[in-house]
């Protein structure tokens, strides 16, 4: 760890590195601070005790008090800021506007396109000498006249433009998506809030203003913002793994390991610690800052955090939305080379975008062949004309022609608007979310949101609105049914009461006055001990009191909370020096351990079986039937000695006096039960995971709707589910939860194992028609592992813990589950946008892609030339994809069934329709192409010379090709056959404004686009046909809607999700990057390279066994372990493993295996 230091200390400006070592007015420099955070345990322990005493000596040191924090005055913080630096890790320097350029050039299609414009360019300033025309042969076009011999460079020049035009839109959308996104992470960043006590007050700051001297108080679900030393804890358990790998927890407590470092979390246990490190000098921030803040290394370092799941560099910046990395990697360079796993969607789309361009390509091969084999065969078989030397720039000219004739219907054909559609569509929704409460953390999970069929959720502050009450109480053998008044209690029941909620609670726990004058009491720190702390408040008690006589560092032994104990206990010393020990918790659980219970005078008396199965009866079912939460408070009484072993839970947590039980109201959000009918409607399951008693569970889903009276579902218990899943050997069965799944609708008593089971076993099931894709809301440091299983995982904004939310996808801002439903919708509208694209998009690729190729070959030219093309090109594209992509959705998406996992892009209504205006435009152009010029009376352009001037004929082609694609993108707005194909238009603005806009600038081109955009001003005539074969469209597409898809068998659906079988296994791993076929070819040499050396070990392994004399089949095992092994060989992407073990491969049958097993991943290859 040493050399760390000294590497990261080159990062600091001189100045202020030069103040750091020599520690200005306080007692510790920056250099032995982060000397001592790189110790651990009982070194650290010594190191403080030698150096500065103890903690209290420590904080002088820091010019901080452990109980006041600091004062908080702005001249200290500044100047803390300057000598001990800011808790700011400096991100990743954006890539500047032209960087986004040049990567928007290394399009391929551009680049050819560039070639041949480049080429033409050069062959038109190239006068040949001499008459050519006679001797070259009259393919060279006609006769020319001598002021369009001038005018060749047009083309090439339009053509670069075109190129330009196309590459500044691309690096534009790419350059504000990343803005957007970089605002998106500030915010995340912003909302980040720790807890540090300043001036005596407890207050929360952003992570950002943390300085060091700081005291922070932390508690379970905190992931900490910086380093710092343990002052006081309370049962607190670390998880480390971030920094170190391993995934135990650690034990931290101020005596034996009082060491926390930034980026790790608080999986148990709560205390305050003294901040010592920030920002580039934590733990964390050292390794950050090793693998460089900028440049190529940056970029490692990115995949690698997104490798290593919450990698610690990824950590430090709390809620790093991934889309700073997503952004980088251009999903428009094609939506395959992201290099996270692909959305279902983008699965789909790059499979399809690969498909039509290899169509694409081959068209584009077969129309140059034909162009060239016409024109060789027409110059030299039937006119017999030599090749002369000074006509080869002139036949060069035709060829560059051909090829750019070629290159264009390329460029049609491939959907380079596709990644940018989805792009755009994702981008805008994901905008739009934050207003519904949706920040969206993962940009697929939006898409993926759209395909849910099952969404598991808390209920907790989801469902409920989190504002826990209590409602009714059962305190000295009386049922309260309301809040009963502090007089009907026994006046030592209710001492007692008050002090085991004030002190065993949570200190951060607490009840504040409204905001607003008319509102409710805040509610501040856990919610259940909040409403336990209100009934103090209603018994007319202040609990403030009651921990100012006892702060928090009296408190003898605190057992928090937590999924396995399913209770929380605190020990305090009496003044008679014996101890007395509080304890709060589930109400059966509890009881469980009670063998005495406060009578009406306040006295104990015994408390049996038979009394708690009474009292279970009788008491608690009632108010769990009534939807409450049911607490039981208790405590004990023990000697001061000889003092009990507080480690041994087993005999301490038993034999309890009970004190109280009460029911705590958590009333269900007015919104909800409409939310889950949508849901519903919507054809996705809503099931409640809650750790509740059963009953109460029951009671809130019948409030909620996901239960009704009379429907055929189950409720579980966590232990009841586990014993109908497991079979004999304890082992989970799939089959088993197959059995369980579809009807259950409530998991009660459920721990956070039993919740990613559930979620596991849904998502791997094949039961049923179509394979699941769920969604999981959670909230507590607990459901961390299910948020990360599920398809998309929400946390809650307001309630969850930092680590839930740094493993979910969405954070709901308002922890409402309505909000759920907003992002199904929009999840739904992202794949219709796609949809109604793809029908435009292939409607525009088909048509153009077959006119260009069947003009070329029966006109030796494309009736539509290279800049049209790409006009065609950038309309279509990128503003089609603006326009449709940026539709908003609709209450009618939750009309319908969710897609599912493998439902095609492209159904078959819309393979209908594709074909349908297909025919319709294919019909027109062919039309006016070959019978154009006597509809019209006008000139005939077929045939025409190299440069000849443009025509009217072929203007009038390009004007109608243009508006009916114009039409056919008000067609495409409705994907699912409906008729009316202008509802909701008009609440698109984005959509009226570009097919407008794009209308005017196609007037302008026809009428002022002359020589480069081979095109003639048309007469106001002929621009109404023009505009009538437009409106065509649309009257076409009502006829197409009313034919019946069902009778149309023939056509097929295309687009499906791609199935792990058509995967090759390369892609199968998560982090594979792309392989380029020079790598493929290597692997496939090491693979043969290995079964070469494998046959070798074999035939050494049986020599030496006859040799030895053992059995034989002792070596045929060995060797299909070797085997087996082996085909792990395809994973290992340098052959350097290879050759290093080569040497010794012969010698010893084990090696071959030990090169294997010595790469990381070994994960299952087919």
């Amino acid at each position: 760890m040493g050399d760390m230091t000294n590497s990261a200390v080159d990062f600091y400006p001189k100045n202020q590195r030069g103040e750091s070592n020599h520690a200005g007015e306080f007692g510790c420099s920056l250099d032995e601070l982060r000397s001592l955070m790189e110790l651990r345990g009982a070194e650290g322990v010594q190191k403080m005790q030698d150096t500065y005493g103890d903690v209290n000596g420590f904080c002088r040191r820091l010019k901080t008090s452990p109980t006041e924090g600091l004062a908080g005055n702005p001249a200290d913080l500044e100047n803390r800021k300057q000598i001990f630096g800011r808790n700011f890790i400096p991100p990743k320097k954006p890539k500047t506007f032209l960087q986004l350029v040049w990567e928007a050039l290394q399009d391929v299609t551009l680049i050819i396109l560039e070639l041949a414009a480049i080429i033409s360019l050069g062959l038109s300033f190239y006068q040949p000498p001499g008459e050519r025309s006679e001797m070259c042969g009259s393919a060279a076009g006609g006769v020319e006249g001598e002021g369009e011999a001038e005018a060749g460079w047009i083309e090439g020049a339009a053509i670069l433009l075109s190129v330009f035009c196309v590459v500044f839109v691309t690096a534009f959308n790419d350059w504000s998506k990343e803005k957007q996104f970089r605002g998106l992470q500030s915010r995340i960043e912003q909302e980040q809030k720790f807890s540090v006590v300043r001036g005596g007050q407890v207050i929360q700051i952003p992570v950002s203003e943390i300085v060091t001297g700081d005291i922070a108080q932390i508690k379970y679900g905190d992931l900490l913002p910086a380093d710092g030393v343990l002052i006081q804890g309370n049962d607190l358990k670390i998880d480390e793994s971030s920094l170190t790998g391993e995934s135990d927890h650690v034990r931290k407590s101020a005596d034996k390991d009082p060491m926390l470092l930034s980026g790790t979390h608080v999986m148990e246990g709560s205390g305050k610690m003294v901040v010592t490190a920030v920002g580039v000098n934590s733990q964390t921030g050292i390794i950050f800052t090793l693998l460089g803040a900028g440049g190529e290394e940056e970029e490692k370092k990115d995949k690698k955090a997104k490798k290593q799941d919450g990698a610690a560099a990824m950590e430090m910046q709390p809620l790093k939305s991934a889309e700073g990395g997503d952004g980088d990697d251009k999903e428009k360079k094609k939506a395959g080379s992201s290099k996270k796993e692909k959305s279902v969607l983008q699965g789909k789309l790059t499979k399809l975008a690969v498909q039509i361009g290899k169509a694409g390509l081959v068209m584009s091969a077969i129309t140059v062949i034909i162009l060239v084999l016409y024109f060789a065969i027409d110059t030299f078989v039937i006119q017999k004309l030599q090749w002369l030397p000074e006509c080869t720039p002139v036949y060069i000219q035709f060829f560059v022609k051909f090829f750019i004739i070629g290159v264009t219907v390329l460029v049609v054909a491939v959907p380079e608007g596709l990644p940018l559609a989805v792009t755009i569509s994702l981008a805008y929704s994901v905008k739009k979310m934050m207003k519904d409460n949706n920040l969206v953390r993962h940009l697929d999970a939006c898409e993926t949101m759209g395909n849910a069929t099952a969404i598991c959720s808390d209920k907790t502050g989801t469902l409920t609105t989190n504002r826990m009450t209590v409602v009714q109480a059962y305190v000295g053998e009386v049922h309260h049914k309301e809040v009963p008044d502090p007089d009907a209690i026994p006046s030592k029941t209710l001492d007692m009461l008050v002090n085991a909620i004030s002190l065993n609670s949570a200190y951060t726990s607490k009840i504040l006055p409204p905001e607003k004058d008319i509102g409710l009491p805040r509610q501040v720190g856990n919610k259940t001990e909040c409403g336990l702390l209100g009934l103090v408040l209603d018994l007319k008690r202040d609990y403030q009191t009651v921990r100012d006589q006892t702060p928090e560092e009296k408190l003898y032994k605190v057992y928090t909370f937590n999924s396995e104990r399913k209770s929380m206990s605190t020990v305090i010393k009496m003044q008679d020096g014996s101890f007395r020990m509080y304890s709060k918790g589930a109400s059966e659980i509890v009881l469980k351990k009670c063998s005495n219970i406060l009578n009406t005078a306040g006295e104990p008396r015994g408390f049996r079986p038979r009394d708690r199965d009474e009292m279970v009866k009788k008491v608690i079912e009632p108010m769990a039937c009534n939807g409450l939460r049911t607490i039981c408070i208790a405590f004990r009484d023990f000697p001061g000695s000889p003092e009990p072993d507080w480690d041994n839970e087993n005999i301490i947590l038993i034999d309890l006096t009970c004190i109280a039980v009460v029911g705590i109201e958590d009333p269900v959000r007015p919104e909800v039960p409409d939310a889950i009918k949508k849901c519903q409607q919507a054809g996705i399951t809503v099931r409640m995971v809650t750790g509740d008693n059963i009953n109460t569970a029951r009671a809130i889903a019948i409030k909620c709707g996901i239960i009704s009276p009379g429907e055929d579902f189950i409720c579980l218990e966590g232990k009841d589910f586990n014993r109908r899943i497991r079979n004999e050997k304890g082992e989970i069965e799939q089959e088993r939860i197959d059995k369980i799944w579809p009807k259950l609708r409530v998991l009660a008593r459920s721990s956070p194992t039993d919740k990613h089971t559930l979620v596991k076993g849904i998502i791997d099931s094949l039961h049923g028609e179509r394979r699941q894709v769920v969604a999981v809301t959670g909230d507590g440091t607990n459901d961390g592992p299910a948020l990360k299983k599920a398809d998309v995982g929400f946390a809650m904004g307001i309630a969850g813990t930092d680590v839930a939310k740094e493993a979910s996808d969405i954070i709901l801002t308002d922890d409402n589950f309505s909000s759920i439903v907003k992002a199904v919708m929009w999840g739904r509208n992202v794949y219709d946008s796609i949809s109604k694209f793809l029908q435009f998009q292939l409607t525009v690729n088909i048509v153009a892609v077959i006119v260009a190729f069947t003009g070329a070959c029966i006109t030796q030219d494309s009736p539509l030339k290279a800049v049209q093309m790409l006009w065609v090109n950038l309309i279509m594209d990128t503003f089609a994809s603006l326009a449709l992509a940026t539709e908003p959705p609709t209450e009618s998406l939750l009309m319908r069934k969710p897609y599912g996992r493998n439902k095609p892009l492209i159904s078959r209504t819309m393979m209908k329709n594709i074909l349908g205006h297909g025919i319709y435009q294919l019909t027109v152009i062919f039309t006016l192409l070959f019978a154009g010029e006597t509809i019209f009376n006008i000139d005939s352009g077929r045939n025409a010379p190299l440069h000849a001037p443009p025509s009217e004929h072929y203007t009038i082609i390009f004007n109608t090709f243009v508006l009916m694609q114009l039409f056919n993108e008000i067609n495409a707005r409705k994907i699912h056959g409906e008729k009316n194909v202008f509802d909701g238009i008009f609440r698109n603005p984005i959509f009226c404004s570009i097919v407008f806009g794009t209308f005017a600038i196609q007037i302008v081109i026809i009428q002022f686009g002359g020589k480069p955009f081979s095109c003639i001003p048309l007469q106001i005539d002929q621009w109404l046909w023009c505009m009538v074969l437009g409106v065509g469209e649309l009257l076409w597409g009502q006829i197409i809607s009313s034919i019946p898809t069902n009778r149309l068998k023939f056509l097929k659906e295309a687009g499906h999700g791609t199935q792990k079988d058509d995967i090759p296994e390369e892609e199968l791993n998560e982090d594979a990057e792309e392989i380029d076929h020079a790598e493929r070819e290597l692997r496939r040499g090491q693979i043969l390279w290995f079964r070469g050396l494998n046959r070798i070990q074999t035939q050494i392994e049986v020599v030496n066994t006859f040799k030895s004399g053992t059995s034989f089949q002792g070596a045929l095992r060995r060797q299909s372990s070797v085997t087996s092994q082996n085909q792990d060989v395809t994973n290992i992407s340098s052959p350097t493993h290879v050759s290093l073990s080569t040497p010794n491969a012969l010698s010893s049958p084990t090696s071959t295996s030990a090169a294997t097993a010595g790469h990381p991943r070994r994960e299952g290859i087919p």
